[in-house]
């Protein structure tokens, strides 16, 4: 099909144009993540695109055409019909991400030998992009026995907010201890605690990457903090704890690289923040769990870029899918039409989750009930991006992946094929006139 290679075509333009265009944030690190996520981005929506466009014209074309009469008339069931064209569609996609791909992970392997960077950027791209590091957030804090007494005393003085439920009033307050439990008032500091923490090689190094949020903005928009990162459990040190003295922008991320030998034998790590009060005067926040978090080497980046691309092969996967079901009853421009929407909308489910789930509680109401478990069917695509994990060097692990080929493919890619050989095995194709 002439629309197939002229997708080809234009990825080819494009992609090694961006490699030398991309630029970022005008560091090595900031132009392979800026290559990378784009690349990738770029590459999975024009297949997705072209996977609709194919898999609908297949059918639909056949039909109004009229060539499929000198299929069915031959040994041929339907249901074979079906499975011929979605294996087609399906090696069309195979072929050209694997190109594609091939041609992103080469740019972006080769792209510091050709900048000529030197060893302190190679040395910062190694271990904070060319690799794969599990993340882990701080332990959680068991705050139910506080949130208990606080609630019966709401009651008792008769101060329990209008119009809210005995649930809704326990979960902000458990919103509202846990955001205190991980503060740090002027003189004061706070300790969170990683288990688990299992580098695979324990001579390289581990990265804490925070964020400081802040009950009131500095004059200078920064904060001084003091940090000790190792087993904080100690009595007498036996293992290392490593001190750090920084002054850091609040609400913009930043790593501190610690040797890994910080970490205890059984796997766990304490980080301490001291607030000094003849630094700062203003409360130091770590309110989310992305705002603290521990990363350390789990993987290689090849691996992690296979399973990444495997996230997109998924997609297309159910795109072809749904662009056959939606072929079998409704004309082309139609069914294009709708494989669009739902597209889009697994594109931004996560946001539009997010969103009415800020609604009013009576809208809430209809809201879960209605619009919500019809979201929840959809692919969370955007929950998926390859570029969430590539971009950071998070470690996309094998748990995921067949977490979604279970969820996208088995179950939900599995029903629309199955609805889709239903619907065509008693569709009328033609009628006979007399």
């Amino acid at each position: 099909m002439k629309i197939a290679a002229v997708f080809t075509i234009l990825l080819i333009i494009l992609l090694p144009v961006m490699g030398f265009v991309s630029t970022g944030d005008g560091t090595l690190k900031g132009r392979l993540q800026t290559f990378v996520s784009y690349g990738l981005s770029l590459t999975s929506f024009l297949l997705c695109i072209l996977t609709i466009v194919v898999s609908v014209y297949s059918i639909t074309n056949d039909i109004k055409q009229k060539q499929i009469f000198t299929v069915l008339t031959k040994p041929i069931r339907r249901f074979q019909l079906l499975l011929g064209k979605l294996l087609g569609v399906l090696l069309l996609d195979t072929a050209v991400l694997i190109l594609f791909s091939a041609i992103i992970y080469t740019i972006t392997v080769y792209t510091p030998k050709l900048c000529g960077a030197d060893q302190d950027e190679l040395t910062k791209v190694n271990n904070e992009f060319f690799t794969a590091r599990a993340r882990l957030t701080p332990a959680e804090v068991d705050v139910a026995e506080e949130v208990r007494q606080a609630y019966e005393k709401l009651e008792k003085t008769g101060r329990l907010p209008e119009g809210y439920t005995r649930e809704r009033v326990i979960e902000k307050l458990t919103r509202d201890r846990k955001r205190w439990k991980r503060a740090a008032a002027p003189g004061r500091d706070v300790v969170m605690d990683f288990y688990n923490v299992k580098p695979i090689d324990p001579n390289q190094s581990l990265f804490v990457r925070f964020k400081y949020e802040v009950s009131t903005n500095p004059p200078d928009l920064q904060v001084s903090g003091k940090w000790l990162v190792g087993d904080l459990r100690q009595i007498t040190i036996q293992t290392p704890v490593y001190p750090f003295e920084r002054k850091d922008l609040i609400r913009t991320f930043y790593e501190i690289e610690v040797p890994a030998d910080a970490v205890a034998e059984d796997g766990y790590l304490g980080i301490a923040f001291f607030n000094d009060p003849q630094l700062n005067n203003t409360v130091v926040l770590f309110p989310a769990e992305e705002n603290l978090e521990v990363l350390y080497k789990a993987d290689t980046f090849t691996a992690n870029f296979v399973r990444a691309v495997l996230l997109i092969f998924f997609r297309l996967v159910f795109l072809a899918c749904l662009g056959i079901l939606a072929s079998t009853f409704l004309s082309f421009p139609v069914a294009v039409l709708l494989c669009l929407v739902v597209f889009f909308t697994g594109t931004i489910s996560g946001f539009i989750l997010e969103s009415l789930d800020s609604i009013g509680e009576n809208a809430s109401q209809i809201y879960f009930y209605t619009i919500k478990p019809v979201i929840q069917l959809l692919p969370q695509f955007d929950k998926y991006s390859p570029a969430k994990f590539l971009v950071p060097a998070r470690l996309l692990s094998w748990f995921v992946v067949v977490k979604v080929a279970g969820l996208m493919v088995c179950f939900k890619a599995a029903l629309l094929l199955v609805f889709s050989l239903v619907i065509f095995s008693y569709r009328e194709i033609a009628k006979i006139t007399i």
